[in-house]
């Protein structure tokens, strides 16, 4: 499984709490040289994913990493944001499964499926 940082796994936490959906995070360093990391998840409306984009926007500037560039945002439904070394897709629903972008990205041990913090898992699998 890929290791990723504490920045990036503090993004996934964050869209994780914004009630993003099936978070995924791809290391595709070895695949291209656009990014090192691909953070991709799903929402269920242009407001919401444009939300994602601000938080994930603001998120990464506190941790001194900014925006270069963003694409898709007036329209909401593929969000591409860009922080040079890591690409967010936020994706409408119909467009993450027509575009399927992991099945492009993902090798056997480059992605982790974001399933929350550990000690958050815990809690909720004893409720």
């Amino acid at each position: 499984m890929a290791n990723f940082d504490q920045v990036t796994m503090g993004l996934a936490e964050l869209l994780d709490a914004k009630k993003a959906e099936k978070i995924v995070l791809l290391d595709v360093s070895r695949q291209t040289i656009l990014a090192e990391t691909f953070v991709v998840c799903s929402g269920r409306s242009p407001a919401q994913l444009r939300m994602l984009a601000d938080e994930a926007e603001q998120y990464m500037a506190k941790n001194g990493i900014f925006k270069k560039r963003m694409e898709g945002y007036r329209q909401g439904r593929w969000i591409v944001v860009d922080f040079g070394d890591l690409l967010v897709h936020l994706f409408h629903r119909e467009e993450r499964e027509f575009y399927d972008i992991e099945r492009l990205w993902k090798d056997k041990d480059n992605f982790l499926e974001y399933e929350g913090l550990p000690e958050f898992c815990e809690a909720g699998k004893n409720s």
